[in-house]
């Protein structure tokens, strides 16, 4: 890929301080850009910038609650006040579930709205104006549960379809004015994302399902996200059992139903009833 592509350019990322957004930081100030970083966990952010700053990048992070429309704006103005503009908005700041409906306490579902979907809106809404003068790219961190219904994960899936249908039609809203717009679907991540996923009663989990060894690494991710962004890619699905359950969704969908419920009832402790 070209080396000085994003040279200079002010890449803003929610959920910077672990996993997906942690490696995006790294990422592309490695590559010459401008990082803005925000999440809640401001002392990670710090020794995050602290970072790149010793390895010769430029990084500044604030304070950022994705939940908090106030706290979007003021994330959106500090980029602003530091670098004067904005080429990339990457919304990955995200929690999960893990739970059936049947169980779920209905306040679990509003925190992921709030966080999965809310969270791009409020982002992406104060940082379009800017995103569409420079003709930048607006990245959703989405997932193949947003292309299908994951059992165990309604309130997961309901947001990320929510965040990829939002994306999409924004798309098109601004086919004319060179605005980019990229939905990636990772699949399985090695990141805190399942440790802190949260059960039927909306308390972290604390434990992952699955094997972290056989995941794609957040560093790979990151990698992927880069050059995706760098090629205008509209989707980005990382991974074959990715583009295999997003093909199957439009060819095979009762298949794909029975294949899901039978991998996910595989999981340790798993919530579904076989």
């Amino acid at each position: 890929m070209g080396k000085n592509h994003f040279l200079g350019k002010v890449v803003l990322i929610t959920g910077a301080s672990s996993g997906i957004g942690k490696a995006c930081a790294f990422e592309f100030a490695r590559r010459g850009a401008k990082v803005v970083l925000g999440a809640r966990n401001t002392e990670e952010l710090a020794a995050i910038v602290d970072l790149i700053s010793k390895d010769g990048g430029v990084a500044v992070a604030c304070h950022l609650d994705v939940a908090n429309q106030e706290s979007c704006q003021n994330f959106v103005e500090f980029a602003l006040s530091s670098y004067g503009s904005i080429d990339i908005l990457i919304n990955n700041a995200g929690i999960s579930m893990r739970a059936i409906f049947e169980d779920l306490d209905l306040n679990v579902i509003r925190k992921l709205m709030d966080v999965n979907f809310w969270g791009t809106v409020y982002c992406t809404k104060y940082a379009l104006p800017h995103l569409l003068q420079s003709k930048g790219s607006i990245v959703g961190v989405s997932s193949i549960a947003g292309f299908m219904g994951l059992p165990g994960r309604t309130g997961y899936s309901s947001s990320k379809f929510a965040m990829n249908g939002f994306l999409e039609t924004l798309r098109v809203e601004t086919l004319k004015q060179g605005l980019h717009v990229m939905v990636v679907a990772p699949g399985f991540t090695a990141s805190n994302v399942r440790l802190n996923a949260l059960n039927q009663d909306g308390q972290k989990q604390g434990e992952t399902p699955r094997e972290e060894a056989k995941m794609m690494s957040s560093e790979e991710v990151a990698l992927r996200i880069a050059n995706g962004i760098e090629r205008k890619k509209r989707t980005l699905v990382m991974t074959l059992v990715g583009k295999v359950t997003v093909f199957l969704s439009k060819i095979a969908p009762a298949l794909l139903d029975k294949l899901a419920f039978n991998e996910m009832a595989k999981e340790p402790n798993s919530p579904l009833k076989r």
